[in-house]
């Protein structure tokens, strides 16, 4: 089935989303959700905390997103589904071309309990290189947080950390690998544990060295920084509503 933009979740349609997107299962939803991601030849100790991760969150009823890959994407799957949550699978090729075949049972498993598969290709479009940027940004406009379990520093997850920041969701790294220790050199959220997912899911993130920062206040000091002036203006950049943006601005006068 393909989404127009009027079906899409409220999230989506904030950003101003356009693109199609396809979907098997139950249909996307505006509860909280987390995106896990990282390394596909992930050590055993990043498959572990991913799945903790995941594991913990959905049992607290939080939605977990992943792009369904080897790695740390199919253990954050699998903890969603021990956690008895829901999870979403976006997928970087047609929905019935699952991607990695070895993965087909685990999809078969996540629609059946009740989970998501997602993409933004049509039926049968086989993964390419090119497609992955375009699931990568779909999962991280699905999440309020992406969290990177292990990536090294040219990780296809640099992609999704990309596209989050651009959307201007909260960003996180567990300590450890070449990659996620520099994701937490320029600022992203330090996530050692489940309370510290629940942290930056609530707005809250810890962050070395700095008080943490509000992400909906980040996301309207980015707007000024940008050039919006007036709260309309800033309300159209980061489709938030105006009482969130009024909120965020005293937050934002003591970071200066």
């Amino acid at each position: 089935m393909a989404l127009n933009p009027e079906w899409l979740p409220k999230r989506l349609q904030a950003l101003g989303w356009t693109h199609t997107v396809y979907l098997r299962g139950t249909p996307l939803t505006d509860g909280a959700a987390v995106a896990i991601v990282g390394a596909r030849a992930a050590s055993q100790a990043a498959m572990d905390r991913a799945h903790a991760l995941a594991r913990h969150l959905a049992g607290s009823g939080v939605h977990v997103v992943s792009g369904g890959a080897l790695g740390v994407d199919g253990a954050a799957h699998r903890g969603a589904l021990a956690g008895g949550g829901r999870t979403t699978v976006v997928l970087g090729s047609g929905l019935d071309v699952p991607y990695p075949a070895r993965h087909a049972p685990l999809f078969c498993e996540v629609l059946a309990r009740g989970g998501t598969l997602a993409g933004m290709l049509p039926d049968g479009t086989p993964p390419q290189r090119s497609t992955f940027p375009q699931r990568n940004t779909l999962i991280a406009a699905l999440a309020d947080v992406v969290i990177v379990v292990e990536a090294d520093v040219r990780s296809g997850s640099q992609s999704t950390v990309a596209a989050a920041r651009g959307f201007g969701r909260v960003v996180a790294a567990w300590p450890g690998s070449a990659g996620c220790d520099r994701l937490l050199a320029a600022g992203a959220a330090i996530v050692e544990s489940e309370g510290d997912a629940e942290r930056a899911l609530a707005g809250t993130p810890r962050v070395r060295g700095a008080a943490a920062i509000d992400p909906i206040a980040q996301q309207v000091r980015d707007a000024i920084a940008g050039g919006a002036r007036g709260i309309d203006e800033i309300v159209r950049k980061t489709g938030l509503t105006v009482r969130a943006v009024l909120r965020a601005l005293p937050m934002i006068e003591r970071m200066l």
